[in-house]
């Protein structure tokens, strides 16, 4: 790592803030705006460091460019900047997605709205495919021998069909892909190092029974923000799960809205969780959600960004992306089908095809096709097209 430079905390929180309220588009956005500041114009970190640090940042459970703008805020400020840092790019985030979660959660939106939801929504299933296909070329390239690449396929594969079926165990399938790559690692190293350890967070939380409203909502944003390995969209059939089948919070269709909000927002595509907490307890319970569910990422740059250059050696840690890695993706493409299946209008699958075209074949951005898919269910809409309930 280069030396720390001397910022100031208001110069920390005026150029993070500045990300977080133009950083629409998700990481790609979040990266390339934080290179750009801290590598580019101030100089504040060289660019091996920064690409260390995206390395580093992505063999972490949680959300990778918000930690990534956490350790570059440490990097410049410390602990403090850390804070203040992460904070001003999560904020604005959060402010404008618990606007629109009002008008898209009301009781009896205007048809315009229930439109523009409905057809957004009917895009995500869409998005997650194009999220999921993204990340298969530089996973797949790890996998450097033909064992490994038929386990990637054998974890990629448990990740789809978990998502699919059974959305409230997939952490569970996404753990145990992880630490079978790790077993089976060290068995076949076992004459080399024996140094191997993986350092995996260990949740002590539980809903309990009876335990209310808050309490569950706490437990379903740590599990989004703990272990959410391989992207925001992992978490999608989990959420679901919890927040439309468990719990009862929401609709298939509001639960559509919200992951079309956290992607045509600024700022980190978790903020869905503020959503589904604003559906569980209103505006208190959308900021409480948020909170949980990025206090692991600031946990793990405050206490570990020092480590961050070991952490990336550790052949453990590899060792554990290597098979959880592959079971995200997969849990990313699978989330697809229960998305999918929550449409509730023919129109809607049209717009699914519409959106799959877009991100797709044409490669168009994801924020560009979720407003044309929003244009066109106000469209319907307007002309007295059936709105799901």
């Amino acid at each position: 790592m280069t030396d720390r430079p001397h910022v100031s905390v208001a110069t920390v929180v005026k150029e993070w803030g500045r990300i977080g309220c133009i950083g629409f588009g998700g990481p790609p956005t979040h990266i390339a705006l934080l290179r750009q500041l801290c590598v580019d114009r101030r100089k504040w970190l060289d660019g091996k460091a920064f690409e260390d640090a995206v390395a580093a940042c992505n063999l972490l459970p949680g959300p990778a460019s918000t930690q990534l703008a956490i350790f570059c805020a440490w990097h410049v400020r410390g602990r403090l900047g850390a804070l203040a840092g992460g904070i001003a790019f999560i904020v604005p985030g959060l402010v404008v997605i618990l606007a629109l979660a009002t008008l898209f959660l009301a009781g009896s939106p205007p048809p315009w709205v229930a439109g523009a939801g409905a057809g957004a929504g009917a895009a995500v299933a869409a998005v997650a495919v194009h999220a999921g296909a993204g990340l298969i070329p530089a996973s797949w390239q790890r996998a450097t021998s033909r064992p490994r690449r038929m386990r990637w396929v054998g974890y990629l594969l448990a990740g789809l069909a978990a998502a699919a079926t059974v959305g409230p165990w997939l952490v569970l399938v996404l753990l145990g892909c992880g630490l079978i790559e790790v077993t089976t690692q060290r068995v076949r190293a076992r004459t080399g190092t024996a140094n191997a350890h993986v350092p995996l967070p260990v949740l002590a939380a539980a809903t309990g029974a009876g335990g209310g409203v808050l309490l569950s909502l706490a437990w379903v944003a740590l599990k989004v923000g703990a272990l959410s390995y391989g992207g925001g969209f992992v978490i999608i059939p989990l959420m679901q799960a919890d927040a439309v089948d468990r719990y009862h919070w929401m609709t298939d269709g509001q639960f559509l809205n919200a992951v079309a909000l956290g992607q045509i927002t600024p700022g980190p595509v978790v903020q869905t969780v503020a959503v589904v907490g604003y559906a569980a307890a209103g505006i208190g319970g959308g900021v409480l959600a948020s909170a949980i569910a990025f206090s692991p990422s600031f946990a793990f740059v405050l206490l570990g960004a020092h480590r961050f250059d070991r952490l990336r050696g550790n052949p453990g840690v590899r060792a554990f992306l290597d098979g959880a890695g592959p079971a995200a993706i997969g849990a990313i493409l699978g989330s697809a089908i229960p998305l999918a299946l929550a449409l509730a209008e023919p129109w809607q699958y049209a717009v699914l095809a519409g959106a799959a075209v877009l991100l797709l074949a044409l490669r168009r951005g994801v924020v560009t096709t979720l407003l044309a898919a929003a244009a066109v269910g106000i469209s319907l809409a307007l002309a007295g097209a059936p709105l799901p309930t």
